[in-house]
């Protein structure tokens, strides 16, 4: 594993953290504290409404919008979720019913016009443990290790855990990968703390209304030390006094290993500014990613998918043009999975990489992309390429991307990302011109719109608008009006 530098640059109002792998920017994590992500949150909520077509409902924890629950996310009081219980589940209109009090956990933040996705299945997470409090379940994190070494680490954990036998009531654990080294005593902690943290939400449960908030996630700057700093992080960089102390703090409470990594940044220069973070940002906004290779990326976010569209460019293959296509399509398969990472860009992605006519060409860059895909702290699932020379993948979406974060649609092309010509728009208001002659009867037609759209009636569509004028028997004049997009227009009847 690459060694990894984490930058956090830390205001009252956004926390903004880079993961930096040998000078590259791998990963960036933003949180704005008015728009904080509710994913790991849990609150006290209340049924609103079951909607039995959908086996779903609508719950209603207090936010704009009420979060949505499916039948296989309720927990069906067995230790087990209506996911992965064996019998088919019971309907959700016998399970719940308007006005029900429930525990809620968010484990999708809301996107777009969709509100928060919910579960019952509650999960609280540790440094190095998963606490399951409505589950009897001990597992290990499927990424360590062999068969036997899974074993041992689930054998050590129910000893810790008080699971000797049956029946055991003290609730599941997961032993989360970075555990792997963990000594008992780390563990035991680890483990007191999740459950002192579940009594807590229990007892505010009882006494809270619905709409309440029970228990938060941690803060951006503290999921570094829980999720992102590992043996192969060199330092952990921020440039708040105050956030360090904090850090230094809760570190040492919780994450003992991190401590020593931490360092409070005091330079002249924005620490960002390092390794040209802010740069990087701003190309991650782009439609259009340079490679080194001279060929390029397009990257279109849509409503229901990403695609990426892979080109040449300016780039010549020293051989002969299957090396080219082979070569470019080998730099965009990292490129890709790069990119991924940095847009936090989730749900079904479409690559279309240059279509190449060898079979192990398909296979390495299939393979390389795979490799790439890895190192993703996200779930990836990749198939193949289609009959199309398409490569279908999914990454697991769970909080809005970088570009939605940090953007919002034109307010010109109303996110179109395009707009009419002027002469269009000239079209458009000689049709509603006369649309309007038919209906009324005023001294005088005014059209007020945007400077192009009124220099092009006065020049180039100026005869087709005297022809009109003629035609309805009344003078039209022409006004601009700076504030207008050339999309809009105004007909005023004098």
């Amino acid at each position: 594993m690459a060694s990894q530098d984490i930058l956090i640059n830390w205001t009252p109002h956004e926390t903004r953290v880079a993961v930096v792998e040998n000078g590259s920017v791998q990963e960036l994590h933003l949180e704005r504290a008015l728009e904080r992500g509710l994913v790991g949150n849990i609150y006290q909520g209340k049924v609103a409404r079951v909607l039995p077509g959908m086996q779903s409902a609508f719950i209603d924890i207090g936010l704009e919008r009420a979060a949505f629950l499916h039948v296989a996310d309720l927990h069906n009081g067995n230790g087990r979720s209506e996911a992965t219980a064996n019998a088919a589940p019971v309907p959700i209109e016998r399970q719940l019913f308007e006005g029900q009090a429930l525990t809620v956990q968010v484990v999708k933040d809301p996107i777009g016009s969709k509100g928060a996705r919910l579960s019952t299945q509650v999960s609280i997470a540790g440094r190095m443990l998963v606490h399951l409090p409505q589950d009897n379940h001990l597992g290990v994190s499927q990424k360590i290790g062999s068969p036997e070494l899974r074993e041992q680490l689930r054998e050590r954990l129910g000893m810790l855990a008080g699971k000797t036998g049956e029946p055991y009531t003290g609730g599941g654990f997961i032993l989360r990968t970075n555990a792997e080294e963990a000594s008992d005593a780390e563990l035991a902690d680890d483990i007191a703390y999740l459950r002192k943290t579940w009594a807590g939400i229990r007892e505010r449960a009882f006494a809270s209304p619905p709409g309440t908030l029970l228990h938060q996630d941690l803060t951006l700057a503290e999921r570094v030390l829980r999720d992102l700093a590992h043996d192969e992080t060199a330092a952990i960089r921020i440039d708040s006094k105050l956030q360090f102390e904090h850090l230094r703090g809760f570190g040492a409470t919780f994450t003992p290993g991190s401590v020593a990594k931490l360092a409070h940044y005091v330079g002249e220069r924005p620490i960002f500014d390092l390794f040209n973070i802010d740069e990087e940002i701003r190309r991650a906004l782009a439609r259009r990613v340079d490679l080194k290779s001279g060929g390029y990326l397009i990257i279109d976010q849509t409503e229901a998918l990403t695609t990426v569209d892979v080109n040449t460019g300016g780039f010549v293959g020293v051989r002969n043009f299957d090396d080219t296509i082979f070569k470019t399509n080998l730099e965009a398969a990292g490129a890709i999975a790069r990119q991924l990472r940095l847009r936090n860009l989730g749900g079904i992605v479409i690559a279309d990489f240059i279509d190449m006519t060898r079979a192990d060409h398909q296979d390495s860059v299939l393979g390389e992309f795979r490799k790439q895909l890895a190192r993703d702290r996200v779930r990836t699932t990749v198939s193949g390429f289609t009959q199309l020379g398409l490569v279908e993948m999914t990454r697991k979406r769970t909080r809005e991307s970088l570009a939605h974060m940090l953007c919002e649609p034109c307010p010109t092309c109303e996110g179109r990302g395009i707009l009419k010509t002027a002469r269009s728009v000239c079209y458009d208001i000689l049709r509603e011109v006369l649309r309007e002659a038919r209906q009324f009867d005023p001294k005088e037609f005014r059209i007020v719109a945007n400077a192009s759209v009124v220099e092009m009636l006065l020049d180039e569509e100026s005869q087709h608008l005297a022809g009109l004028s003629e035609f309805i028997g009344k003078p039209i004049s022409l006004s601009v009006e700076p504030s207008l997009t050339p999309e809009q227009y105004d007909i005023v009847l004098l």
